[in-house]
């Protein structure tokens, strides 16, 4: 019997997709911030327009959005109830049991494996590495940010995050650093979509469907 079941929480979802909607900001002004590949149309009222500066000040409240949406999840992850799924998780990522059975679903050689969590341990594994990247991205966009603006949050950051400059070997590091971790999530990005698309196709559980709705489609053993 098929019985439908609450997976992820409002608060999840809403983090979710705010991190969605930073990153792909966050990437399309990076990426202009880099190199500059639109020129800002010019006008007699306004010869400048500032574009750079308008990407710029966009890259920032989207970054701090990023900041807080990965605060939000790392506290979601801890100490939310309707998390414990995820939690739960770790035990499926240890098990050599549940990674052969997982291989084999991937393969199409075998039946989706019964987890204790919400993630299958490759799932598990991946999304660690891109909470992982999203710290590095999240403290190295931090020390650019205080190296620019040295009043408030960046004035009180700097005595702090300035021995991280210096640990990795500089600015230039630091933001090379930032951009592979940009990298990271954009080729992660296609990769998810497939395989949530793939597990709601094939396992026919409603994966694509339960990060809006919050619910998936288990098969109830009782």
């Amino acid at each position: 019997m098929i019985k439908k079941h609450y997976e992820f929480s409002l608060s999840l979802r809403l983090t979710h997709w705010l991190r969605v909607l930073a990153i792909i900001i966050l990437t399309f002004t990076g990426f202009y911030i880099a190199v500059p590949f639109i020129a800002p149309a010019l006008n007699m009222d306004e010869p400048n327009n500032y574009l750079y500066a308008l990407m710029r000040s966009w890259h920032i409240i989207f970054g701090f959005l990023l900041i807080a949406t990965t605060i939000g999840k790392f506290y979601l992850f801890v100490f939310d109830k309707q998390s414990k799924g995820e939690r739960a998780s770790f035990w499926d990522f240890i098990s050599p049991k549940m990674w052969f059975k997982q291989i084999k679903y991937y393969l199409l050689v075998g039946s989706h494996a019964h987890l204790k969590g919400t993630y299958n341990p490759l799932q598990f594994m991946a999304y660690t590495g891109i909470f992982v990247a999203l710290l590095v991205i999240c403290i190295t966009g931090l020390i650019l940010h205080v190296n620019v603006y040295h009043e408030g949050l960046g004035g009180l950051l700097y005595g702090t995050l300035k021995p991280l400059e210096v640990m990795v070997g500089g600015l230039a590091m630091v933001r090379e650093i930032h951009h592979i971790c940009m990298w990271i999530f954009l080729i992660f990005l296609p990769i998810h979509i497939y395989l949530v698309i793939f597990n709601s196709v094939y396992g026919k559980k409603g994966d694509m469907d339960s990060i809006i709705s919050g619910y998936k489609w288990e098969e109830d053993n009782k």
